[in-house]
C-alpha cells in the first residue's frame, strides 16, 4: 500500500474511531468538549494533532472499565496489567478486537519465515498478561502448531523443545538466555534441537544481546513489541532486513512527540512512542503515551513492506536514571556489557545518594573461563569494565563483581535496577 493509500484509511478509520468514543466513552467526550472539538471536527490523519492524550494515569483513574466503548455484553475477553505501582489497567476486548489482534501476530510469524509447517512453544506468561495468549492466538491463526509452555520448569521446557522438535522459541530475550544456560549446565548442545527462529519481547533489548541469544542458541532472533494497553504483542515486528520494527500501522496509528513538551517529532527524530488504536472497539485510545522511547522510520523497507517502521526502544522516559544531572538507560550499560566476554549477559543497577552525591553500582557475574585468583587480573578486568562505562555514560561507576548464580534469573520481564534514593526527602 502507497503511503497516500495508507494515510487515506488511517483518516477514515480515525474519524469513525472519534465518533465512536465520543458517543460511547465518557471521558473522551469530556475531553473533546474541553477542547470544542466534535468528531466531525475530525477528518484525515492529519486531525490527530488536535485530539487529547491519553496517559497511564487516565486509565488508572478510571479503573475499572470507565475506557470501554463497547457494552460489557459485548466484551468477551479482559486482561489487566500487573498494577505494581498502582490500581492495574484493565483492558477488554470484542470478538473483532480479537480476531485482529491474532491476525497481527500473524504478520508478525510471516516476516520472521514462521509457516504452518513450524512448532511453536509459547514461553510468554499466560493469564491477566496479554504475551502468552497474543502469541498463542496467532500461532493458530497462522496454521503452526502451539505449544502453550508458558512460565514454569525451565528443564520441563527444554525436554519439550527437545522430544517435540519446537522450532520456534517465544519468550523475553532475558529467559532466552537462561534457558540457553540451563541447556549448557544440562550437558546438551543445540544440536539436539531443532530450533531455528526466536520470538522475543516484552522488554528492552540490544543487538549486543540478540548477538549473545543467536549464538547461544543458534537462532535467528526477531523483535516483537506490543503492549497491553493497545493491543498486546503484534504491534510491530521485524522482518528477515532487521532494521526496524514494521508497525501494523492500519490498526495502529504512530507518533513520535518531545515527552516533556508534547510537541510532534518528525521522521528520525528520538522521542516518546505515542499509538491511537484505530480499529479497536472493545477500548480504543486516543494518542496513548507508551512512554517507549524511539524514532520512526518512513522509507520502503527493503523487504517490500511500505509499513512505517520503529527503531530499537533505548529506554522508557519515565524510567530513564537521571544520575549527578546525566541522562542514564539501563541499555547503555547493557550494551557495554555485552560487548565484553568476560562477563554474563546479567546485570543489576544499585542507584544511592551518599553525602548528598549520587552512586551507580553496577553488579555483574563474570564468566568461569574469565574469572582468576590473579587480584591484580580481577583489578584490571574492573577497571577495563568501569572506564568502558564512564566512556558510554559519562560518569563513573563502581563496578561489584558477583559469583555465578548469585544474579536473579527470571522467566518473564527481567529487573535491572534498585534504586535506593530517597526523593521524598
Amino acid at each position: 500500500m502507497s503511503r497516500d493509500e495508507m494515510r487515506d484509511l488511517q483518516g477514515k478509520r480515525l474519524h469513525k474511531l472519534v465518533s465512536l468514543v465520543y458517543h460511547n466513552t465518557p471521558f473522551y467526550r469530556k475531553k473533546m468538549q474541553e477542547l470544542g472539538l466534535i468528531p466531525d471536527d475530525i477528518r484525515t490523519i492529519d486531525d490527530i494533532v488536535k485530539l487529547p492524550f491519553t496517559t497511564k494515569q487516565d486509565l488508572r483513574d478510571n479503573y475499572p472499565t470507565g475506557l470501554f466503548a463497547s457494552e460489557r455484553s459485548q466484551i468477551v475477553r479482559m486482561h489487566a496489567s500487573t498494577g505494581t505501582t498502582g490500581s492495574p489497567t484493565i483492558v477488554g476486548y470484542t470478538r473483532k478486537d480479537l480476531a485482529i489482534w491474532s491476525e497481527a501476530v500473524a504478520r508478525c510469524l510471516s516476516a520472521y519465515g514462521v509457516t504452518h509447517n513450524d512448532t511453536v512453544s509459547v514461553a510468554y506468561g499466560y493469564g491477566l498478561f496479554t504475551g502468552g495468549l497474543g502469541l498463542h492466538y496467532g500461532v493458530e491463526n497462522l496454521g503452526a502448531t502451539v505449544i502453550p509452555t508458558s512460565t514454569g520448569s525451565t528443564e520441563k521446557h527444554i525436554k519439550l523443545l527437545r522430544d517435540l522438535g519446537v522450532t520456534t522459541l517465544a519468550c523475553t530475550p532475558s529467559y532466552a538466555l537462561y534457558l540457553a544456560e540451563t541447556i549448557s549446565k544440562l550437558g546438551l548442545t543445540m544440536k539436539d534441537f531443532n530450533l531455528k527462529t526466536g520470538v522475543f519481547g516484552g522488554e528492552p533489548w540490544t543487538n549486543e544481546m540478540r548477538k549473545e541469544i543467536e549464538e547461544r542458541l543458534g537462532i535467528k532472533a526477531y523483535n516483537i513489541y506490543g503492549l497491553s494497553e493497545i493491543m498486546g504483542p503484534g504491534v510491530s515486528y521485524e522482518c528477515h532486513c532487521q532494521c526496524g520494527s514494521h508497525i501494523a500501522e492500519d490498526h495502529f496509528y504512530p507518533e513520535i512527540i518531545d515527552p516533556k513538551t508534547c510537541e510532534p517529532l518528525g521522521y528520525g527524530k528520538q522521542g516518546e512512542l505515542v499509538f491511537t488504536t484505530l480499529t479497536k472497539d472493545g477500548m480504543p485510545l486516543l494518542r496513548y503515551r507508551t512512554r517507549d522511547l524511539t524514532s520512526l522510520i518512513a522509507d520502503k523497507c527493503e523487504c517490500g513492506r511500505t509499513e512505517v517502521r520503529m527503531t530499537p526502544i533505548v529506554g522508557r522516559s519515565d524510567d530513564m536514571l537521571i544520575i549527578r544531572g546525566i541522562n542514564v538507560f539501563p541499555s547503555q550499560i547493557e550494551s557495554v556489557i555485552l560487548e565484553m566476554k568476560e562477563f554474563e549477559p546479567l546485570y543489576m543497577l544499585v542507584v544511592d545518594r551518599v553525602n548528598n552525591l549520587d552512586t551507580l553500582e553496577v553488579q555483574v557475574e563474570v564468566k568461569d573461563g574469565s574469572y582468576s585468583d590473579d587480584i591484580n587480573a580481577m583489578i584490571a578486568l574492573k577497571n577495563k569494565l568501569s572506564n568502558k562505562l564512564k566512556s558510554v555514560i559519562s560518569i563513573k561507576a563502581d563496578v561489584k563483581f558477583m559469583e555465578a548464580g548469585q544474579l536473579e534469573r527470571y522467566e518473564g520481564k527481567s529487573k535491572h535496577v534498585i534504586d535506593k534514593r530517597n526523593f521524598n526527602n
